[in-house]
């Protein structure tokens, strides 16, 4: 599994239209061949941050599936407008894990 990591900064007083849109374009990424799930957070510190989370089956799923594919195009009209800057996206494997024990 792959983890897709981008910190969106979203135009000031668009955060709520910016919500919106990402629950309507939620569907377009989730119908992607590889596209295992997603969240997306808001930061508590700075407003207008939020840090999304996409766990894909490789890298080439979210690079080429996605973003080559049919639903990009869609995605990027609902939601590229709201940022500012344009994000930065990387993509992690786990080096190490750990979950806290229930007793």
């Amino acid at each position: 599994m792959i983890l897709e990591h981008a910190v969106l900064d979203v135009v000031a007083g668009q955060e709520t239209d910016f919500e919106w849109a990402f629950g309507e374009a939620r569907e377009l990424i989730s119908a992607s061949p590889g596209f295992l799930g997603l969240e997306l957070l808001r930061s508590f510190e700075t407003p207008g941050r939020y840090l999304l989370l996409v766990r894909w089956e490789s890298v080439e799923a979210h690079t080429v599936g996605f973003r080559q594919g049919p639903n990009y195009e869609q995605w990027s009209a609902l939601l590229h407008k709201y940022y500012s800057p344009f994000p930065v996206v990387e993509h992690y494997a786990s080096a190490l894990s750990t979950s806290a024990s229930v007793v």
